[in-house]
């Protein structure tokens, strides 16, 4: 039997379950299909053909045997090459990392590994994920399943790229300025940034200590849900990591939102939107409205402010990482990465400290939504994916910068470290993908996969395929 042409978790277990398909054939078509696809979409830098199999003959065995571990045994997924893996290569997208294989693996990893499920390979990246376009000036930039002239988004682009191609069943990226939901509305799948501390960073290469997280992609909610019980957890070798517990849960097999409150901004976020995003997020809307749920008007605090804030917040943890690295090997950055990295050394201490205790009352204002509403719902990009090397794209009449317009709804929520869901919700006039924001309580990931399941259960934004264009 062929493998779906977008195999999702629970499908291929079916299908392991059934005994219609072993993880050894799985893995041998994907295989292929990679080999076939992955040119034109430059979204893996190492592929894990040997890895792959071994672990699928291992996962078969265990399954046949009757001893399945769970829901991702002998799936195949594909991880953003910032997490370690050991004995495989792990760049972060950098010429310095070039030839770095790590002693062990990720704690992420380590989990997936523990529920049998299948690395495929190492996703392209943004240089040190500090990027929107995973436009690489070492590896070659990522390409978008959808139309191969324009950006994945980023920074996580290959993971999403590969995923909306069919390549993996799921896949992991980070979130530091809105790199998971950059690349999950850009591609059409759906991505969730957990709470900070949620999942842990133990084994993935930093960027901002105190905004990095790390999340999965998958072609549904339902299936994310999945990913994101097997990998959230506290990590007492983390110092950032969360001991709150992770409560597991059920979706109801009813497609009903009666009872759930969801806040719309009333500014902000649905500012300077192209037209076909405004339609699409308020189709959604409607759509959650008609599922019973009570969309209540809200006022977000300045967003603008806030991303002021994210941006200097950021520029000053980056350029700390990489220090010594940028005095010592500063020709082997790419121009853009160098830039943003050599402005952040020129960010005076005091600025740092005030602008995180500004964050503070950003977070507070932001909290107190929560009191009124149990999620938050918005367009996650005002703006279709931008061809690739494009600086400026026309919004609303008028041009802007495309890295500032992408982020412009994404970065300030992870000052806030909330749980945000980006899930498919339409198509611009030109086929790319549009996506909705979901954005719920601390602690909360269940409410706003509860929201997006509901919704994807009445809506078929989410099972549209990306055909690769050669």
């Amino acid at each position: 039997m062929k493998i779906p042409h977008r195999p999702g978790i629970r499908e291929l277990s079916r299908l392991y379950e059934s005994r219609a398909l072993s993880p050894v054939e799985v893995v041998q078509q994907m295989l292929q299909r990679i080999d076939t696809l992955d040119k034109h979409l430059n979204s893996f830098i190492t592929i894990t053909a040997d890895h792959a199999m071994a672990q699928a003959r291992v996962a078969e065995k265990q399954i046949l045997s009757g001893n399945k571990h769970g829901p991702l045994h002998g799936i195949p997924y594909a991880a953003k090459d910032l997490l370690e893996t050991k004995g495989i290569l792990t760049t972060v997208g950098s010429k310095i990392m070039a030839n770095n294989i790590p002693q062990s693996d990720a704690a992420i990893i380590q989990k997936l590994n523990d529920a049998g499920s299948i690395l495929m390979g190492k996703t392209g990246l943004h240089e040190w994920a500090y990027g929107i376009t995973s436009t690489n000036p070492h590896f070659g930039p990522v390409t978008n399943p959808w139309d191969t002239t324009r950006i994945p988004g980023g920074s996580s682009g290959g993971s999403t790229a590969a995923l909306a191609a069919g390549l993996c069943s799921f896949s992991l990226g980070s979130d530091t300025g809105g790199s998971i939901r950059i690349p999950a509305a850009f591609c059409g799948v759906t991505g969730l940034k957990p709470t900070f501390g949620r999942i842990s960073r133990r084994g993935a290469f930093p960027l901002g200590h105190t905004l990095d997280t790390l999340g999965p992609f998958a072609v549904s909610v339902e299936d994310v849900a999945l990913v994101y019980l097997a990998t959230a957890g506290h990590d007492p070798l983390d110092p950032s990591s969360s001991n709150k517990a992770v409560e597991s849960f059920d979706f109801n097999p009813e497609p009903s939102l009666k009872g759930t409150r969801i806040g719309v901004p009333i500014n902000f976020y649905f500012d300077n939107l192209v037209p076909d995003v405004k339609t699409a997020t308020s189709a959604a809307l409607q759509d959650l409205q008609d599922l019973g749920a009570e969309l209540c008007e809200i006022e977000v605090p300045d967003i603008e402010a806030a991303n002021s804030l994210h941006r200097l917040i950021l520029l000053a943890e980056a350029s700390s990482v990489h220090r010594k690295r940028i005095q010592a090997h500063r020709e082997d950055f790419g121009m853009d990465v160098r830039a943003l990295l050599e402005q952040g050394q020129f960010i005076l201490a005091t600025d740092y400290l005030n602008a995180q205790r500004a964050r503070q009352e950003f977070c507070q204002d932001f909290n107190t939504l929560f009191a009124n509403v149990d999620v938050v719902a918005a367009p996650a990009i005002p703006i279709p994916t931008a061809p690739i090397g494009k600086l400026e794209i026309e919004v609303d009449g008028r041009m802007e910068n495309v890295r500032l317009a992408t982020t412009r709804n994404i970065r300030a929520l992870n000052l806030a470290g909330l749980p945000v869901l980006s899930v498919p919700c339409g198509f611009h006039k030109d086929n790319l993908p549009i996506g909705l924001q979901l954005i719920g309580k601390n602690y909360c990931e269940t409410e706003v996969l509860k929201v997006g399941h509901a919704y994807q259960q009445t809506t078929d934004w989410h099972t549209r395929v990306a055909t690769v264009s050669k």
